[in-house]
C-alpha cells in the first residue's frame, strides 16, 4: 500500500528536478525560464496546499508534532513570498536569476528537512492505517490543487 510519505517524496523529487532545471536555465533562455518557474509554481502551490491539510494539520493535533508542523508551514510561507517575488520580475533579469536561486535553495532545504527531521516524527505518531488513508486524501488534493494552480 501506498503512504502518505510515498506521496510526499514523489512530489519532492518533482521539485527539486524542476529547482535544478531552473537554476540552470541562462537568462538569454527566458521563456524556457518562464515555463520552468509556472511548472514549479503549480507544483508547490498544489504540494503545498495539500501536505498542509493531510500531514500538517493533523500533525498540529499531537504535543509532539506542533513544533515541526509550525515550522514547515513558516517555511511554506517563506517559499510562497519567493514565488510571488519571482512573479513580479522579468525572467530575463539578474536579479529574477538570484530570486530563483534563493527559491531554489529554500524548497531543498525545506524538503530535506522535512525527510530527514519531520516525516520521523509524524511517523511515529500516524498509524499505519493513517497513513495510507491520509495518502489517498492527499493525492486527491494534490491532483485538485494542480488544476486549481494552473488556473492562476
Amino acid at each position: 500500500m501506498t503512504t502518505l510519505y510515498d506521496e510526499l517524496r514523489a512530489s519532492h523529487a518533482r521539485q527539486r528536478a524542476l529547482c535544478s532545471s531552473l537554476v540552470r536555465t541562462q537568462a538569454k533562455n527566458a521563456d524556457k525560464r518562464q515555463a520552468l518557474f509556472r511548472e514549479l509554481r503549480i507544483e508547490l502551490a498544489a504540494h503545498a496546499a495539500a501536505e498542509e491539510r493531510y500531514l500538517y494539520v493533523p500533525m498540529l493535533m499531537f504535543d509532539m508534532g506542533l513544533n515541526s508542523a509550525r515550522h514547515a508551514l513558516a517555511e511554506h510561507h517563506e517559499m510562497d513570498e519567493l514565488v510571488e517575488d519571482l512573479q513580479g520580475l522579468d525572467p530575463a533579469g539578474e536579479a529574477w536569476g538570484s530570486k530563483a536561486g534563493e527559491l531554489a535553495h529554500k524548497v531543498r532545504h525545506h524538503l530535506k528537512e522535512e525527510e530527514s527531521k519531520f516525516f520521523q516524527v509524524s511517523g511515529k505518531l500516524l498509524t499505519d492505517t493513517r497513513k495510507q488513508r491520509l495518502a489517498r486524501q492527499y493525492r486527491k488534493d494534490y491532483e485538485r490543487m494542480l488544476k486549481v494552480a494552473a488556473k492562476d
